[in-house]
């Protein structure tokens, strides 16, 4: 059965809860309570877990337990909007809010393995993941440097281009995408010193050609504009201040152009980003993690989606982290609107790729 919209069905997409002590189960199911009316969240979790916290959050939230053999045997079942499904993916271990057992780490690992095989199958149309905790994973013997990086050896070793996007506070978020701010990045997770010897001509133009083909095929961008920034201060001052921009990511700009791609830069990354620049442009490229990210989150903590690019399937996650000092106090007081926008923005990405 196929997970996209067919005879009047909602979609079918994946929500992997993330770090159970964590903010994850509460988020996905008010967030997929919140929008099944238009979309089938199917909850890759503990059932009986998710369960009680339901009952908590609101007894009228209705939960249909699945089990992954079943959905091996004869695929998703339909249902209406009156109960969320849920794919029971047993936890090891008893939950404590905002207390990491490592026993429960390769249970939360099995949850990423089961929306990747869904989707592969034709279960879900995509996979939208809540956060979940490295240390928990990597503490229970599994080598695990993030979500990004596992979707991507998990899918046949494809490159995968990390890329935040939100709408600025005050703007209309509930258009995920709508024009926005969007930053992708050159390097993910790497200790600073280590960016430099990262970047290359042949890597940075890898990441163009995936950033300007997602914008067109999953975001509906017939021409997108690509604005890439400098490495150094002031974009190396003509190599005073370093030659990254000169050896590596003019010639990166200049390949692509030559290939059709709209990139310009490299521009210093003190002054890319106004609003005189950002009107011009679909997507910013920054040149690792904290020269892009803190200006996107601080524009629009909250209201932000995580997007991995490059995958043969469609990802989006939340903006924030597990937030176990939040959990451990109790229900109701998590807020949802990112989980909301990447279940929202996973959507319309399904849609805009036909």
């Amino acid at each position: 059965m196929s997970a996209t919209r067919s005879a009047g069905r909602r979609p079918a997409i994946a929500v992997t809860v993330g770090e159970p002590a964590g903010i994850g189960p509460e988020i996905s199911i008010r967030a997929a309570w919140a929008r099944r009316h238009e979309v089938n969240c199917v909850l890759l979790g503990d059932a009986a877990y998710l369960a009680m916290i339901a009952h908590e959050i609101d007894p009228a939230i209705r939960l249909s337990a699945l089990s992954l053999q079943a959905l091996r045997n004869g695929g998703l079942p339909h249902f209406g909007p009156a109960s969320l499904s849920v794919v029971d993916i047993p936890l090891a271990a008893h939950v404590r809010a905002g207390v990491l057992d490592k026993e429960n780490g390769r249970s939360v690992l099995a949850t990423l393995d089961a929306a990747i095989e869904g989707v592969q199958a034709g279960w879900f149309a995509a996979v939208v993941t809540a956060p979940l905790q490295k240390s928990t994973i990597n503490d229970a013997g599994v080598a695990f440097s993030g979500h990004t990086e596992y979707f991507a050896e998990r899918c046949g070793g494809a490159r995968v281009v990390m890329m935040l996007a939100g709408q600025p506070q005050g703007g209309a978020a509930q258009l995920p995408l709508a024009p926005q701010l969007r930053v992708a990045l050159a390097t993910t997770h790497l200790p600073l010193k280590d960016v430099p010897a990262a970047l290359s001509v042949a890597g940075l133009g890898a990441t163009l050609d995936i950033i300007e083909r997602d914008l067109r095929q999953r975001f509906g961008i017939a021409a997108p504009r690509i604005l890439v920034a400098g490495l150094n201060p002031h974009a190396g001052e003509g190599g005073y201040l370093g030659r990254e921009e000169i050896d590596i990511i003019e010639p990166a700009i200049a390949a692509a152009q030559a290939r059709g791609i709209d990139a310009r830069g490299p521009y210093p990354a003190d002054t890319l980003f106004q609003a005189k620049h950002l009107r011009e442009a679909d997507c910013v490229l920054a040149m690792y993690h904290d020269q892009g990210l803190p200006v996107l989150k601080y524009a629009t903590f909250g209201r932000g989606v995580n997007i991995t690019l490059g995958l043969p399937l469609i990802r989006t996650s939340v903006d924030h982290g597990t937030a176990l000092d939040l959990a451990a106090r109790g229900l109701g007081l998590a807020d949802c609107a990112s989980m909301e926008l990447a279940i929202a923005s996973a959507l319309a990405m399904v849609a805009a790729a036909g």
